[in-house]
């Protein structure tokens, strides 16, 4: 496993990610595996050497945060593991202090999650969206606070315009108040739009860019832009929303050809163009096979040269925003 520092905190974390989303219930998603088989997934990405693990109170309504705790605190040494969390969406319908970034809506999240997890502290706490009704001023309070209690140790946030981000680490400079580490932003083969002013923002102020959905919602892992038969593809009301440009299928072509000529899988070649972006430190992948996680650790070893690169970047054309979410209910 390789490993590198988040951003320029003195945070270090594996080139991977585990992605939670898809440990909790399967009442809450039908394509989501519950503790018993989650297990295998913690026990095996511990031994491949993978520390860093993200979460949100919202994945299975907080039952994700109960798995990935206990799972961890069983196979690994908490010490060493960077456990990341998110707060924003709503957990509880018709609960109007249940929802958003208010003051008391993060400190009670934030001692939620810690209870649910079974941690004294929490590795990384994120901003799963910015709320448009909150001031972004109270926010960065109640997160400073949480830093200064101990409860939290490191802060990051998730998914919003360049301009917020900017604005609210420019405040957190001007207030003395505990400034964003990373970014975990929607970032693949197939929506490269963070290219513009994202990416170079974080690599300006030395924020670690940790992309969500690496492989389009698994997309990217197959070999032709064909619907998949899987519980996810039959019931994921999101991927059609996020990957419905005209565009995409030359995308995915051109990253299987690039992979069939390296004798490799296309989730392999579409996972090491995005970990080797400039600013990139580590790709966030869910998985629900073992061979899946497998196939990710290889990626961070194939190294593309500059013709792969060119091929799987050419077909690509500018696409509207896609992940965002201005309003405060999920």
């Amino acid at each position: 496993m390789q490993y590198t520092r988040l951003g320029s905190s003195g945070l270090v974390v594996s080139r991977l990610c585990l992605g939670c989303m898809s440990y909790g219930d399967p009442a809450w998603r039908p394509w989501v595996l519950d503790e018993d088989a989650a297990r295998p997934f913690f026990r095996r990405a511990l031994e491949l050497g993978i520390n860093f693990f993200d979460t949100a109170d919202m994945y299975s309504v907080g039952r994700s945060e109960e798995i990935t705790g206990k799972l961890l605190r069983e196979y690994g040494r908490l010490d060493e593991l960077v456990i990341a969390t998110k707060v924003f969406f709503e957990m509880r319908p018709g609960a109007p202090n249940m929802v958003g970034l208010s003051r008391k809506h993060i400190v009670q999240g934030c001692e939620a999650s810690l209870r649910r997890l079974g941690v004294e502290a929490i590795d990384l706490y994120q901003l799963h969206r910015f709320d448009p009704e909150t001031p972004i001023d109270e926010t960065l309070e109640a997160l400073d606070l949480l830093v200064r209690q101990g409860k939290v140790r490191y802060l990051g946030a998730s998914t919003t315009y360049a301009w917020q981000l900017m604005k609210a680490l420019a405040l957190a400079d001007r207030r003395g108040l505990t400034r964003f580490v990373s970014m975990q932003n929607h970032y693949n083969l197939l929506y490269r739009e963070e290219e513009r002013e994202m990416l170079p923002l974080c690599r300006d102020q030395g924020i670690g860019v940790i992309p969500w959905s690496p492989l389009a919602r698994g997309v990217l892992a197959r070999a032709d832009a064909r619907p998949e038969g899987t519980p996810r593809a039959s019931s994921d009301q999101l991927t059609p929303q996020l990957y419905d440009h005209p565009g995409d299928a030359a995308v995915i072509e051109a990253n299987a050809r690039v992979a069939a000529a390296r004798g490799v899988t296309p989730a392999e070649t579409a996972l090491a163009w995005l970990a080797s972006r400039p600013g990139v430190t580590a790709p966030i992948v869910g998985v629900t096979k073992l061979a899946q996680l497998e196939t990710a650790v290889r990626a961070l070893d194939l190294v593309l040269t500059p013709d792969e690169v060119r091929a799987l970047e050419a077909p690509y054309t500018p696409r509207p925003i896609r992940g965002w979410y201005e309003g405060r209910r999920s």
